[in-house]
């Protein structure tokens, strides 16, 4: 047989054989991405959240997030994405939500929002999780804070011209040492509307000991958009000492901003707002709660020292002469 021949007729043979395997195997040559599995595409966050602010009560406050996720080749479903809030401080979980996503097809984002709700206070890290299948392909973590001051840009001012707290003195009780102050709080509200109800609790603290010395509150609303306003308490505290004077404005019982300054009523030193505590002597009477009017202290005063006064000429002399008349009549009583 010729060297022709040969190839020939190999070459039939291996034709046969791959025949013979497609009638056996259906399939064998059939297009695998016509029946079998498909890689699903690339799924990622193409953006961060971005966050703001929806509703906001007293205790509350609505977040809405927008982010976008990205996707590129096959078509690819089962994707969901959390939003998880935690606290800044303690790290602890506060609000989750889970979004399911349809199936995402082409190169190219779609976006996603959700809301959450949490507490109005302190700050929160945000993280976003994007899983595909149950498992997680992405994550991302954005930090938000300042949520106590949400709904209102009322703050103490800040000026050099005007300052946030003025302290002056109304009167001065020299007998009972007492020294009344009017601390006047200046507010500004930097919005583009009026303010709502407010409450502005300032607070006197002996500035060696941190004894508080007195405690006052009061309230102020609708302070236009621009505008400042001043919110005046008086306090009474013992005269003589220095004092830290502590304000802080509320919305709905949530701490807005606060602001200090101080009231130097010791004519022989004075405190600065950033100085640190000192040692020194002060007497924790003038502290204590006192619900007397000035007469009663006034008689109990007159009480003592009358007390003290009536008997005079009652001293040492007459105490000698005491004992030696029992001397004497001790020894009678022996005697007998």
């Amino acid at each position: 047989m010729s060297r022709e021949r040969r190839l020939t007729a190999g070459a039939v043979a291996v034709l046969l054989v791959a025949l013979l395997g497609v009638a056996v195997v259906p399939g064998v040559l059939a297009d695998p991405s016509a029946d079998g599995p498909v890689r699903p595409g690339r799924v990622s966050i193409a953006e961060s959240p971005a966050i703001a602010p929806e509703e906001v009560d007293g205790a509350t406050a609505t977040l809405r997030l927008h982010t976008r996720i990205g996707h590129a080749g096959n078509p690819t479903d089962n994707v969901s994405v959390r939003f998880r809030a935690y606290d800044a401080e303690s790290g602890l979980l506060t609000a989750e939500r889970t979004v399911e996503l349809e199936e995402l097809t082409g190169d190219r984002s779609v976006p996603v929002n959700a809301t959450i709700e949490v507490p109005r206070e302190g700050g929160y890290v945000i993280e976003t999780v994007v899983f595909r299948d149950g498992r997680v392909v992405d994550r991302d973590r954005t930090r938000v804070s300042g949520l106590a001051a949400l709904g209102t840009e009322v703050h103490f001012t800040e000026s050099e011209a005007v300052p946030p707290l003025s302290v002056s003195v109304a009167s001065v009780d020299e007998e009972a040492n007492r020294t009344t102050l009017t601390v006047a709080a200046s507010l500004t509200n930097g919005g583009e509307s009026a303010s709502d109800r407010l409450r502005v609790e300032v607070v006197l603290r002996q500035a060696e000991s941190n004894i508080v010395a007195a405690r006052q509150s009061t309230t102020v609303s609708g302070i236009g958009p621009g505008r400042t306003a001043d919110a005046t308490v008086e306090v009474t505290v013992p005269s003589d000492y220095n004092y830290y004077v502590d304000a802080a404005v509320y919305r709905d019982g949530v701490l807005v901003d606060t602001a200090r300054s101080v009231a130097n009523l010791d004519p022989t030193e004075t405190i600065s707002a950033n100085m640190t505590t000192r040692e020194v002597e002060f007497e924790v009477s003038d502290f204590a709660g006192d619900d007397g009017s000035q007469e009663e202290r006034a008689t109990e005063a007159a009480a003592r020292t009358e007390t003290a006064t009536a008997t005079p000429g009652f001293g040492p002399a007459v105490a000698v002469a005491a004992l030696a008349g029992a001397a004497l009549l001790a020894r009678r009583r022996t005697r007998q």
